[in-house]
Formats: structure tokens, sequence, C-alpha cells
């Protein structure tokens, strides 16, 4: 199975619908990020799609698998794709791909009577994306089946999650993620495992990532930040140094969402002015967030923005 672990309740209730020959042509798959849901909705797929006696491909060729995500930003990310390169992506999952999929769903499908259709995520969606994908959960094709993936489902329509049953996912239990760090990544130290675990609030593939992209002394100097303050500025250099002179995108954008995490554990304990420096912090560093796939940012600035919101943050030394 590609999903990482701990869905075994998710199982049972997708292959009761499957066994009870009442299968909703929608579903809504919602948790956190990081959890396993799109592994989870490409083994789902590909338990649904299969017919006894055809030999089945791997769920990522399959013929009567689409998934659809956002494509490369440009050609030179598509070429970096294929050759299993870091790549950027575009901004969303546009119209023009949804339309793709519907016409392709006026075919039969290549393998058996049934179809699935994977959204990875449906949170991705383009407005006009979004319309054009209602008129398909409105009226399915017969056989056709839709998985959204979505770690904000707040943020999807009414209309989309009216159509869809949920199956939710839920954030692991520490000892759980430790276990699937240490058994990943056997090579981590024992204070990065422990401090993958902390940042991660029950999601592996966030402890995984935390590994990967070695976040443990970024993390570091930002609490110092937010506990010390940074009024000589050494506190933001220090944390220049742990991100690295040539950050990528994808570790400056770890960065800010440790910043964030950071701004969110501490608001839940802080005296109420500090609480509310830190909710304007995590505000305007989800802007930021937001803006750093599609901007061309100059890393050091980047940086310096972040460590920036977090001194503004920061803890005053009587400590309101």
């Amino acid at each position: 199975m590609s999903g990482l672990v701990g869905h075994d309740v998710q199982w049972q209730e997708w292959r009761a619908a499957i066994d009870g020959g009442r299968m909703h042509h929608a579903w809504l798959l919602t948790g956190p990020s990081g959890l396993g849901k799109a592994g989870f909705a490409k083994d789902a797929a590909a338990e649904l799609v299969a017919e006894p006696g055809v030999p089945q491909p791997p769920a990522d060729h399959h013929p009567d698998i689409i998934v659809l995500s956002r494509l490369p930003a440009s050609t030179d990310d598509e070429k970096k794709r294929e050759d299993g390169k870091p790549y950027a992506t575009k901004r969303s999952i546009s119209v023009d791909q949804v339309r793709a999929m519907q016409r392709r769903l006026t075919t039969r499908p290549t393998l058996g009577p049934k179809r699935a259709i994977i959204f990875d995520s449906a949170d991705d969606l383009e407005k006009s994306a979004v319309n054009a994908l209602l008129k398909s959960l409105e009226e399915p094709p017969v056989g056709s089946f839709f998985l959204l993936v979505s770690h904000r489902p707040g943020g999807l329509l009414p209309t989309v999650r009216s159509r869809c049953r949920t199956l939710r996912f839920q954030p692991l239990p520490d000892a759980e993620v430790e276990r699937i760090v240490a058994e990943r990544e056997p090579q981590a130290s024992a204070d990065a495992r422990t401090a993958a675990v902390s940042a991660a609030h029950g999601s592996p593939g966030a402890a995984l990532k935390f590994i990967e992209n070695d976040l443990a002394a970024i993390r570091r100097e930002l609490v110092r930040i937010v506990e010390e303050g940074d009024s000589d500025f050494s506190r933001r250099g220090a944390l220049a140094a742990a991100i690295g002179a040539r950050p990528d995108r994808e570790r400056l954008l770890a960065s800010v969402e440790l910043a964030r995490t950071i701004c969110a554990e501490s608001a839940a304990l802080a005296s109420r002015p500090f609480q509310a420096r830190l909710i304007e912090a995590h505000t305007r560093l989800t802007r930021f967030g937001k803006e750093i796939p599609y901007a061309n940012f100059d890393a050091g600035l980047a940086v310096v923005e972040i460590g920036g919101l977090l001194a503004a943050a920061a803890a005053p030394k009587d400590g309101r």
C-alpha cells in the first residue's frame, strides 16, 4: 500500500461501501496534510477498479485511474519532473484539466466497468474548475467515482461538500509518528526525530519532510526569536545561517510553516497582548507563504521577513 499507516478505520468504511453494493459516487478525504490521504486514494481507487482475473497495472499507470493535480509551472519544470527532480507547479488545478477529464468520461473504461478520478488536492481547484467539476458531481457518468483529497474542507464550496461522502483522517499518536520516522529515516539522530515528531502534530508526512529538509536547526532559531526577541538582529542572522544561503522554495515554505506552527503553539499559552501579536504574525505568515511559490523572492529578504514577523511578535521581558 502506498498510504502511510493508521488507516484501518477508513479502509473498513471504504470496503464496507464496496461490499454493500451502494457505493457513493463521490468521496471527500479530509484531514491535515501529511496523513497519507492521497496514497489512500490511489490504493482505494486501485481496489475499486480492479476486475478479477484481469492483470492490473500500478495505480500511477492505470488507464482507469485519473489523477488531477497541479501541473508543472513551465516546460523546464516539466522536464525536471520527467527526470525525477524537484520542480515548481502552477498555482491551481485548471478548468482545462477538469474539462479534459470530463471528455475522457464520455468513453468506456479500459479494463473493466469502473473508473476512478482523484483530485490531489481539491483545495487547489480554481473557481471555474470547481464549477465545471460540479456538473460531473451532480450527474456522474455511470461507473465513474470521484475521490477528492482535501486538507482544508472548510474552504470548499458547500455544494461540493454536500455531494460527497466524507471520510475523515485523524492525526496519529506521537509514538506512531516516531515509529514511522525511525523506520523511514533510520540515519536521523534522536534529537532530529524528536524535533520532527514535535513539529508534525500527528502527521507522519510532515515529520518525514522535517527530516528530509533538515529543519531542526531552523525550528530552534525560530523558537528562540519568539521566546527571546531579536533586538540586535543576531537571531535573524542565525536563522539565515540555518536556512542556508540559497534555499529552494520548498525549504522557504517549510520555514514559513514552522514559523506559523510555533506562533499557534505559543499563542495557546500566551497572555492576551502577546497572543494578539502572535495571531497577527500567524496571519501575515500565512499570506506570505501563499506568495512564495509564485513570486520571484530573494531568499535573503524572505528570511528577513520571516524572522522580522516573529521578532515583532516576540514575548517582551515583562511577559506581556
